[in-house]
């Protein structure tokens, strides 16, 4: 789900969480982005929102007149400002919100305030307790602070919370993760009662137990996180994103760095969402040339007018919070070149609708198990050059 997450971020240059929960929905029913080539241990609240997110996409596309083979790329702001993407009911307080959220902090790291703010939201389309929202709020504040160069005595600081105050936008924190805000954690690991269960709270105090006890080795924390059994994958997870943020990718295990599936791949999707999110940081106040591909469909007058594309290169605002979309393809960035090729494809509904499809070229990486089954070497470097064909675009990534 972090790897779905990162993708999104990159593809639409922005967050925008529609796709987001697009992106978890294969990974749901295909195994996109999956190590294995399916889903896996999906856990309940997780798979309510999703099912909920399929619901909703249908009712919408009715309503909209949308094609279901076009709604999962959808761009148009006003349609995706139309969506209601909180898919969780209250009250759902699971440890999934957290383990996933290292790619917001990371995107968003310059512009606190934003990061904090995306970070539980991103948690709140899955799980929408207040302490869930919290919990990825509290722990983004963390990661941001890490990347922003903090030391780890200041990360742990019981006074962290009202030393970026700032950052919370006015907003406290739910009592229960301010408690662990004011160093709750800090104790005697399993014999003072740290468990790392699925509840969000103490995946939490957990993970920080972790982090606090870990010697400076991450390695050490890694094998503390999950020595305390229970969700011993998730509390890993929780725990790696604020060490990783803190100790750098350089101070990992070297023989668990070179075991990681899809490693090149992994690596070059890292650079790129630095990349990405310092041009965010850099044009959020500007109006750039946000590039669309707008599908239209004319409608009958004196027989069948051809169907057609039209690309939308005007001058629009830089998206705000209720208007985020994406734009048309990423080219010459520092660790790779993607190039898209469109084709027409004739529509059997000539009234005219106005609905932005986006580009098929950001479903990056579908199903590399899948696709290199049969080739163990491709299957082991899933950033070799490929080529994936679908109904409407052709894509070729080339190292």
């Amino acid at each position: 789900m972090a790897l779905c997450l990162a993708n999104s971020l990159i593809a639409r240059r922005n967050y925008v969480p529609y796709d987001q929960l697009v992106r978890y929905k294969w990974w749901h029913l295909e195994g996109y982005m999956s190590s294995t080539g399916s889903c896996f241990d999906i856990g309940s609240a997780t798979r309510q929102s999703l099912v909920e997110f399929e619901r909703r996409q249908k009712e919408f596309a009715k309503k909209h007149k949308i094609p279901l083979d076009d709604l999962d790329f959808l761009s148009d702001p006003e349609l995706l400002d139309d969506f209601e993407v909180n898919c969780s009911k209250e009250g759902v307080a699971g440890n999934g919100a957290l383990m996933r959220l290292a790619p917001v902090p990371l995107f968003f790291y310059r512009d606190p305030i934003d990061a904090i703010k995306y970070s539980g939201h991103s948690g709140e389309i899955t799980h929408g307790d207040d302490k869930a929202i919290d919990a990825c709020r509290y722990y983004g504040a963390l990661i941001v602070a890490a990347l922003r160069g903090e030391t780890k005595e200041e990360l742990l600081d019981n006074k962290f919370y009202s030393n970026h105050e700032e950052w919370f936008y006015g907003k406290s924190l739910h009592q229960d993760i301010m408690e662990i805000a004011l160093g709750s954690y800090k104790k005697d690991g399993y014999a003072k009662g740290i468990r790392g269960k699925g509840y969000i709270v103490s995946a939490l105090e957990a993970a920080l137990w972790a982090f606090w006890s870990d010697k400076d080795s991450f390695k050490t924390g890694a094998l503390s996180a999950v020595n305390l059994g229970d969700d011993t994958d998730t509390t890993a997870a929780i725990y790696g994103q604020l060490a990783g943020a803190h100790y750098g990718f350089r101070k990992l295990p070297e023989k668990w760095a070179e075991q990681i599936y899809a490693k090149k791949f992994i690596e070059c999707l890292s650079k790129w969402i630095v990349y990405e999110g310092k041009n965010w940081s850099l044009k959020r106040q500007t109006a750039p040339t946000i590039p669309t591909v707008i599908v239209q469909s004319p409608c009958k007058v004196g027989g069948v007018s051809p169907f057609e594309q039209k690309t939308n290169s005007s001058m629009q605002s830089w998206p705000t919070e209720n208007q985020m979309h994406g734009s048309k393809s990423f080219e010459n960035n520092q660790t790779g070149q993607m190039e898209s090729i469109s084709t027409s494809e004739q529509s059997s509904d000539f009234r005219p609708r106005r609905y932005t499809v986006h580009d098929r070229a950001f479903a990056l990486q579908p199903n590399p198990h899948k696709e290199h089954r049969s080739n163990s070497a491709e299957k082991q470097n899933p950033t070799s050059s490929s080529e994936r064909k679908d109904s409407k675009f052709l894509i070729r990534q080339h190292q």
